[in-house]
C-alpha cells in the first residue's frame, strides 16, 4: 500500500487549527479572556520549542469540551471552520493532497490536535483516515479527558503503527510530510520524509539528513 501521510497545522493549513480554535473561544466570550489567552500562547510557544507537557496541555484544551453543551459546540465549531479554517487551507497543499489521490494512494492525515477540530478539517480535505487526538466521550457528552495515546511526537509513531498493524500494512512506501522538529520521529520512520515549510530545528535535521525540502506557500 502507497501511502501518503500529513500533518495538518502549518503544513496543509497555513496556521495551527488548535491555537486559532483558543482565540476564537476566546473571541466569542466561551472563556475568560485573559487567562486563556495568556496559557494558550505559553504552550503554543512550549510547542514550538519543543518541550510541550501534552497531557498538561490537553487538560487545557479538552476543558472548555467537558464545559459546554455539545450543541453548542457543534456551532461554534461550524462558524470557526467557516471564518477560520477555510480562509488557511493552502492551496498548494489542497494541491499535493490530489497528486497523491491521482496516483491511487491511501491517504491519512495525522496530528496531535484533538479530532473534534480536525475531523471536519480533514473531511474538507477529502481525507477520509484521520489520527487525532481523541477527546473521551461518554453518553454524548465530553469528560476533558483523552481516550488512548496523544499523537504527538512518539505518540504519532505508536499510533500510526497501531493503525498500520489493524489493516496488515506496513510503512514500506510511505511517504509523510511535516513542518515540525516535533514530528522527526515519525519523519524518521516512513520511507520518504518531506520537510514542508519547516521550522528551524527541522530544516537543519533534514539538511544534514539529505531529506527533500519543500514549500506549499
Amino acid at each position: 500500500m502507497a501511502l501518503a501521510i500529513f500533518d495538518l497545522d502549518h503544513t496543509l493549513l497555513d496556521g495551527d487549527s488548535d491555537y486559532l480554535w483558543g482565540v476564537y473561544l476566546t473571541e466569542q466570550g466561551v472563556v475568560d479572556r485573559a487567562d486563556y489567552e495568556r496559557e494558550n500562547e505559553r504552550f503554543f510557544q512550549e510547542y514550538r520549542e519543543g518541550r510541550l507537557d501534552i497531557y498538561e496541555f490537553l487538560r487545557f484544551s479538552l476543558r472548555t469540551l467537558k464545559e459546554n453543551d455539545p450543541g453548542a459546540l457543534s456551532a461554534w465549531r461550524e462558524a470557526f471552520l467557516r471564518e477560520r479554517i477555510d480562509p488557511i487551507i493552502l492551496p498548494q497543499g489542497r494541491a499535493l493532497v490530489e497528486s497523491h489521490r491521482r496516483r491511487g494512494d491511501t491517504l491519512l492525515i495525522i496530528t496531535a490536535t484533538n479530532a473534534f477540530v480536525t475531523a471536519p478539517i480533514a473531511a474538507r480535505l477529502g481525507v477520509e483516515e484521520l489520527i487525532a487526538t481523541v477527546p473521551e466521550c461518554i453518553d454524548g457528552r465530553y469528560t476533558g479527558e483523552v481516550s488512548g495515546i496523544p499523537s504527538y511526537r512518539e505518540g504519532k509513531v505508536l499510533r500510526l503503527h497501531a493503525w498500520l498493524d489493524a489493516r496488515g500494512a506496513t510503512l514500506g512506501d510511505s511517504t509523510f510530510y511535516s513542518d515540525s522538529h516535533n514530528d522527526i520521529p515519525l519523519l524518521q520512520a516512513v520511507a520518504h520524509p518531506v520537510a514542508v515549510d519547516p521550522d528551524p530545528p527541522l530544516r537543519e535535521f533534514a539538511e544534514r539528513h539529505g531529506w527533500r525540502i519543500i514549500s506549499l506557500r
